[in-house]
């Protein structure tokens, strides 16, 4: 279930909850209202939660100053002229 799914239960559940006055025998719809929030909750955060563990944070490249000072270059890994 993604955050979309999750929102959708959120929803469904407020309006079963605050919007509607239907009675049905044996099933209170309060109840399954506050049960379906609770579950869209759920899982917001650990959507939420997982989709922050897959984020992978690059750090900024630091520029590689020459030490005979010809010209300074940026480099990006490659020591042996290939690539450049």
């Amino acid at each position: 279930m993604g955050l979309g799914g999750c929102i959708i239960l959120i929803a469904v559940g407020a309006i079963l909850t605050f919007a509607t006055d239907w009675e049905m025998e044996g099933i209170n719809l309060d109840l399954v209202g506050i049960i379906l929030m609770i579950v869209g909750l759920i899982g917001t955060t650990t959507f939420s939660s997982i989709a922050r563990r897959r984020r992978v944070v690059v750090p900024p490249s630091t520029p590689v100053v020459d030490e005979q000072g010809h010209h300074h270059r940026h480099r990006d890994g490659y020591n042996d002229g290939y690539g450049v």
